[in-house]
Parts: structure tokens; C-alpha cells; sequence
């Protein structure tokens, strides 16, 4: 069930993608980097326990990552430079 959920988290990633900017996307596919390195340890933990914990903070990298690169698209779009809205965002 999990990895029907990441899929399906890749798959609305992907379609938003294509309306991002370069650094949003940057941005979020540093985050779902880190997300994918940790679902790698999660399947190759023998404690069921630390892999859950470790699916749920890939889910909250991912989700992060969509969220600061939406904020960045958002500021762009309101006429921010990119270094400006990853700045801004950042700092939230």
C-alpha cells in the first residue's frame, strides 16, 4: 500500500513538474533524493518498526519538497528572481 502511495506521490510530482521552474524542480528533486535514499534503507532494514519510521520521513521529505517548490513557483510567479524565492521559502 505504502508503494502505491509513493507512486502515485511520483506520478503528481511528474505532472507538476512540467509547469515548474528550473529551481523548483532543482529544489524538489534534491528532496526526493533524500526521500529515495531513505526508502532504500527502509527496505533493507530487518526492524519493521525503523522502516516505517523511515517510509514516513521519506514521505515527509517528498511532501516537503513539493510544498518549497510550489512557494518557489508562486514567487516567481509574482515576479521574485529565483534566488530570491528559494531565499524566501527557505527561510520559512
Amino acid at each position: 500500500m505504502k508503494k502505491i502511495s509513493i507512486a502515485l506521490l511520483g506520478i503528481a510530482a511528474l505532472g507538476m513538474a512540467a509547469c515548474q521552474n528550473k529551481t523548483a524542480e532543482n529544489v524538489e528533486a534534491n528532496y526526493d533524493n533524500a526521500a529515495d535514499n531513505l526508502d532504500a534503507m527502509a527496505d533493507n532494514t530487518a526492524n519493521s518498526a525503523e522502516a516505517d519510521a523511515l517510509q514516513n520521513q521519506a514521505d515527509n521529505l517528498e511532501a516537503t519538497g513539493d510544498n518549497k517548490a510550489a512557494a518557489i513557483d508562486d514567487k516567481m510567479d509574482n515576479g521574485a528572481t529565483a534566488a530570491q524565492a528559494k531565499k524566501e521559502v527557505n527561510a520559512m
